[in-house]
């Protein structure tokens, strides 16, 4: 993978950017790649474009230790496995030399140091008018593969305090690179939990804010949860379940892969609080929340190991028992009587991390395509403005639409949206051919699986 890696990263640079084009994709993450790799099966020219490198989320927009959420059998594309134990949990530099070892593979077309800086569609002719920092591209088609993680969301709340240092998980890198001190971790998703933990496992005095969330085993019975997700058929579910929509999951695979315990997290030293609700004059102020949302991740938990435990039992599958995964902890101090208030300058408390999320940033894509509140109208990814098209966002298609591996799977149905779009505008009339041969490419190309080519009439046949 190493010398496909080098060979792809001597290529990118060096693709040259046509002034007109079918297929314009914009970023060159898993999304953007994916799309290449399909578009290219159906022989749609296009070119991909990417304001920094070839996966740059993944090189400058997580922190040092990060490794996949998910073992390196599942997160990954069809097409490539990664050179490691499929158990593993690839790292982040792993993640990147995989996606530009796929980008050599497949040749894709991309440039990269090249941003898109605005979109819009033509007046006078078909398709679209596409400002770069490398001049225009006329395009007939855009597909927007620049993910869900844009903009970093810091809530209002956040307290004007100069010499309390704040950051967006997004900037946080490890923990040297925070003051002395104590730090209060405000979310409790995947990335605030596995920050929080290693801050304390570095000497750090942490308390972490805890919403409500999802929290599965990472393993049970010997498998992973995604295999679980994956038979259950969660993955391909197109819709979050009601009261589900904004409900953060909470999973680990570092340290080899884990289950995410809060009460484990609490006795091994930090200390969990409820939801920031506000800061008054250096005070943060929780919401009483943080047991009832511990008891509903543990429901969420349990549920799961009842349903593996159905599912054996019905498909009578030879997977051993583990009934030491129902034993829970006992409840810490601060989860029987938790916080509801923190000085923060009482308590040390010199820095703030706020793994809130992200928020989409399509303010460079002027076109007829956004709902009142700024929401892409699409349907699996093909949008509402005919030619713009959708990737890599959550719950595109399905649950799995934002992974690795369901981006590819979305990139598939766009790619074949987009080439039958190109065979009805390839679709010449019978006095527009002159020769035989003309006319079995266009009748065969455009309905493969139809005879009408040989008459040029539907309905007959020779």
């Amino acid at each position: 993978m190493a010398e496909l890696n080098q060979a792809a990263g001597q290529k990118r640079t060096d693709v040259e950017i046509e002034k007109t084009i079918d297929t314009l994709v914009v970023g060159a993450g898993q999304a953007g790649v994916a799309m290449s790799e399909h578009l290219s099966k159906h022989g749609v020219p296009h070119l991909v474009l990417e304001r920094k490198r070839i996966a740059e989320a993944w090189r400058t927009g997580r922190w040092d230790s990060l490794v996949a959420n998910g073992p390196a059998w599942h997160d990954r594309f069809p097409g490539l496995e990664f050179d490691l134990d499929p158990e593993a949990f690839v790292t982040k530099e792993q993640v990147v030399a995989y996606f530009e070892a796929y980008a050599g593979k497949i040749n894709a077309p991309i440039r990269t140091g090249v941003e898109v800086k605005k979109v819009v569609r033509n007046t006078d002719t078909s398709g679209f008018t596409v400002e770069t920092s490398a001049g225009v591209i006329q395009a007939e088609r855009v597909v927007v593969a620049t993910g869900p993680f844009q903009r970093p969301v810091v809530p209002s709340i956040a307290p004007q305090e100069e010499k309390l240092i704040q950051i967006h998980s997004a900037e946080y890198r490890n923990p040297e690179q925070l003051p002395e001190g104590t730090v209060l971790v405000v979310g409790a998703g995947s990335s605030g939990v596995q920050i929080a933990d290693e801050l304390e496992r570095a000497g750090k005095k942490v308390y972490l804010s805890v919403g409500p969330h999802d929290r599965p085993p990472r393993t049970y019975r010997n498998r992973d949860y995604c295999w679980w997700l994956g038979v259950f058929g969660e993955w391909d579910a197109e819709a979050p379940k009601a009261g589900k929509e904004h409900v953060t999951i909470s999973v680990s695979g570092t340290r080899g892969g884990h289950t995410v315990d809060f009460r484990n997290l609490a006795h091994q030293g930090i200390t969990l609080v409820g939801m920031t609700k506000r800061f008054n004059e250096g005070v943060a102020i929780f919401q009483p929340d943080l047991a009832d949302n511990v008891a509903r991740g543990d429901e969420n938990y349990l549920s799961l190991l009842d349903a593996a435990d159905s599912y054996v039992t019905r498909n009578g599958l030879d997977l051993p028992e583990e009934p030491e995964a129902r034993k829970f902890l006992p409840d810490p101090k601060c989860l029987t009587h938790p916080l509801l208030e923190l000085d923060l300058a009482e308590a040390g408390v010199t820095a703030i991390i706020w793994a809130t999320g992200y928020s989409v940033d399509f303010s460079w894509l002027k076109v007829d395509t956004f709902d009142e509140n700024g929401k892409p109208k699409h349907q699996r990814g093909v949008s509402s403005e005919s030619g713009i098209y959708f990737l890599g966002l959550p719950w595109l298609s399905r649950r799995g639409s934002s992974f690795i591996w369901g981006v590819w799977h979305d990139a598939k149905h766009i790619a074949d949206q987009i080439g039958i779009q190109s065979k009805y505008l390839a679709y010449r009339d019978p006095s527009q051919l002159k020769t035989e041969t003309e006319r079995e490419k266009n009748y065969g190309d455009a309905f493969p699986d139809s005879e009408v080519w040989k008459t040029g009439k539907p309905g007959e046949t020779t």
